[in-house]
């Protein structure tokens, strides 16, 4: 249940396009960062009376450990005046009304109306939003020419102005653009479904390459069908049947806890080995020792259904520390462990040799 707390600006941490980070002073006397939108509930400033929703600080959530501002009840933002009937986060208190790119009024629904081919492009589909700056790091340490677009699934937090490293890299070109699928939105494209979403990153954001991941926050509950990285399997199915050339990244871990994310974690071989019904290339990043043995074991599954590619890692650890943006998965940065992000940037590496 939503857990309601009214409060007071006090001052602006920081922002970024689409989200403002406040520090707030709660009714009951603590304080608390806090996250507004404003193209949702208008640009809060220091001394706003705001309504705010802490069930994620009172759950001690991670990724999502803002308290989230609701409305700023003295201040009501306007009406919006843009076109557009497409609406997301349907019958929420928040449900925004947004054009998409597929919808009768929009400028690309005739491009869009008749499209059934991403024409070959490739498409790498991760589990965790986390994985999207170093995929791109392996990806521009070969080809820093091309153009990438990333389609976000509804799997995680549905707002794309959540992530600061998306804004941080459609500012120096990484991105060319931010497509938002399903309940998703806030991207510079709205689609309707996974699969308009990868035909708007073709044909209206002309992108060579397609990374699609849900958002920051995903969910799971240790068991085998329940986590939101069930997704990456359809993702796959999607591309494949649009005509792109999927490139499955697995999620590895060194440094993770729970026995059920060591190695390959269980969500990369339920999602790519039971979900995904489409052929996949599934990059395995060739890691030294008795861990890189490992993992060639745990995929060695997969071949019944994809092909396993064999990626070198030399040189990604380099290219990784060069990132633009902060590199962070469940906590835990590039040191801590590093053959996460080694295997998202080796996904990275073989996609730029699919490129003509």
């Amino acid at each position: 249940m939503i857990r309601w707390r009214k409060g007071e600006v006090l001052g602006i941490r920081r922002d970024w396009p689409g989200a403002v980070e406040l520090e707030v002073s709660v009714e009951d006397g603590t304080q608390c960062r806090a996250l507004a939108y404003p193209p949702l509930v208008g640009r809060p400033e220091p001394g706003d009376a705001v309504l705010l929703n802490t069930t994620a600080l009172a759950m001690g959530l991670g990724t999502g450990g803002y308290a989230m501002v609701v409305a700023i009840p003295d201040r009501l933002p306007q009406d919006p005046v843009g076109p557009g009937h497409l609406v997301k986060a349907r019958y929420t208190p928040l449900q925004a009304t947004v054009q998409g790119a597929d919808e009768q009024d929009s400028p690309h629904h005739e491009l869009l109306r008749d499209a059934d081919s991403l024409d070959g492009m490739p498409v790498v589909v991760a589990d965790l939003h986390s994985a999207l700056p170093p995929i791109l790091c392996g990806l521009y340490a070969s080809r820093p020419e091309i153009r990438v677009a990333y389609v976000m699934q509804d799997g995680g937090a549905l707002p794309a102005w959540f992530s600061m490293s998306c804004a941080r890299l459609r500012e120096i070109g990484w991105l060319c653009g931010v497509v938002t699928a399903g309940q998703a939105f806030g991207g510079d494209v709205e689609a309707v479904t996974t699969h308009t979403a990868l035909l708007a990153a073709r044909h209206v954001l002309k992108a060579d390459v397609a990374i699609i991941a849900q958002g920051p926050g995903n969910l799971g509950t240790g068991t085998r069908w329940g986590f939101s990285g069930v997704m990456a399997g359809e993702a796959i199915n999607a591309a494949g049947v649009l005509g792109g050339r999927p490139v499955a990244a697995l999620r590895i871990s060194e440094g993770d806890q729970r026995d059920r994310h060591v190695g390959v974690s269980h969500h990369s071989l339920t999602a790519y080995g039971r979900v995904a019904l489409s052929p996949a290339e599934v990059v395995v990043p060739a890691l030294p020792g008795e861990f890189g043995d490992q993992i060639r074991y745990q995929s060695a599954d997969l071949a019944s259904r994809h092909i396993l590619v064999e990626v070198p890692v030399g040189g990604l650890y380099e290219a990784l520390r060069k990132s633009p943006v902060t590199l962070s998965t469940m906590g835990r940065n590039l040191d801590q462990d590093r053959a996460y992000f080694l295997a998202a940037a080796a996904a990275g590496r073989h996609t730029a040799t699919l490129l003509a």
